[in-house]
């Protein structure tokens, strides 16, 4: 069924699937790989009520736990993995990036906001609401990451981070990754004040400032979460063609996808899978 998802612009960056009535979004580019099961949920085809109506799997949210239990199951079967080898973080605006074994499956990383394996069918999973998910798939040396990425996770590099860390544990050839940037709060949404830009430009080289961020009459600025991750990601070594960069803003789409920047706390998490088959 279409979502009647608003995107800034006409690229396919993502599909829309259905599965049993539970909608999600796919990546063409993770896709092609042939060797990963994965996807973004939407605010739909759950069975949770109230500010987390519908589709919660976070339980951080004061939500209803036999919804995100039956939430979990109806998401898990859509995207074709098993409940039992979801695997979380207790995100906290870090770069902590924990490795996941085969012990670990099911299991939650607290103050972790990224993980990455090498371990068939364990599906990694973090949450957002206007934050920016970031996959990677190493498709040489069969090992993934997912990672969450705010502005403290952008401009403290959390993609290059995790990127890093798969390096060092799987061998990884960062030319060889194929990555995509999530459904986030897009630039035009997105203002903040002088003290956040300060960090973007002690973080960034000035040649990119005016792609990240511009001053308004305000005092405040608009800053772009897309393109500072892109410009993470290159940094690390992923290349541009191997980089599928998102259209669809979550505040843009408040009544699909769940937003702080819309609700504030009264609200659910919106989820991102990633698993080795």
């Amino acid at each position: 069924m279409a979502l009647g998802l608003k995107y800034k612009n006409q690229e396919h960056i993502f599909d829309e699937k259905t599965v049993d009535g539970v909608p999600y979004l796919s990546y063409p580019i993770l896709e092609s790989t042939g060797m990963v099961k994965h996807g973004f949920s939407t605010r739909l085809g759950g069975v949770s009520t109230g500010h987390c109506a519908t589709m919660n799997i976070s339980t951080t949210r004061g939500d209803d736990p036999k919804a995100v239990e039956e939430n979990r199951r109806r998401i898990a079967k859509a995207i074709g993995v098993k409940t039992e080898d979801l695997t979380y973080t207790n995100q906290t605006h870090t770069t902590n990036v924990a490795v996941v074994e085969a012990k670990d499956r099911g299991s939650r990383f607290m103050e972790t906001d990224g993980m990455v394996t090498n371990v068939p069918g364990i599906c990694l999973v973090t949450f957002y609401a206007d934050c920016v998910p970031l996959f990677f798939v190493d498709p040489v040396h069969r090992a993934i990451g997912l990672s969450h990425s705010g502005w403290r996770g952008t401009v403290n590099k959390m993609g290059k981070v995790t990127v890093e860390l798969m390096q060092k544990e799987y061998g990884t050839d960062p030319s060889q990754v194929v990555a995509a940037i999530g459904p986030s709060i897009c630039r035009d949404c997105y203002e903040v004040s002088e003290d956040v830009i300060e960090e973007f430009r002690a973080g960034f080289d000035e040649a990119l400032w005016p792609d990240l961020f511009c001053r308004k009459e305000n005092g405040k600025y608009q800053l772009d979460l897309w393109r500072a991750n892109q410009a993470v990601l290159a940094e690390a070594g992923v290349c541009k063609e191997n980089t599928a960069v998102t259209n669809l803003c979550t505040h843009c789409n408040p009544e699909i996808l769940f937003s702080h920047r819309s609700t504030g706390t009264a609200r659910g998490n919106l989820s991102a899978f990633l698993a080795l088959v």
